[in-house]
């Protein structure tokens, strides 16, 4: 059985602190197609903001969305005339 890789479609909401107000958080949304469930496109990019941005995270809240998933069939609920 061959395993498909699971590609989402990932979109990370990032909360870190101003270096000049530590008080004050700000908000960063990275979004990024990434593997599941290890997403080492996210884990780089976070990696590289710990190294280069003086921003101190605060935390990370991450959601993905599958982009190969089964069909969604409907039924339509009507008649339909074509002339």
């Amino acid at each position: 059985m061959v395993k498909i890789p699971d590609w989402r479609l990932t979109t990370a909401e990032i909360l870190y602190r101003m270096p000049d107000h530590p008080s004050v958080l700000q908000s960063f949304v990275w979004q990024k197609h990434d593997l599941a469930p290890g997403f080492p496109e996210l884990s780089r990019f976070l990696d590289f903001w710990r190294r280069e941005i003086e921003g101190v995270l605060h935390s990370v809240r991450v959601a993905s969305a599958a982009l190969i998933k089964p069909a969604e069939l409907r039924y339509a609920n009507g008649v339909f005339t074509i002339h």
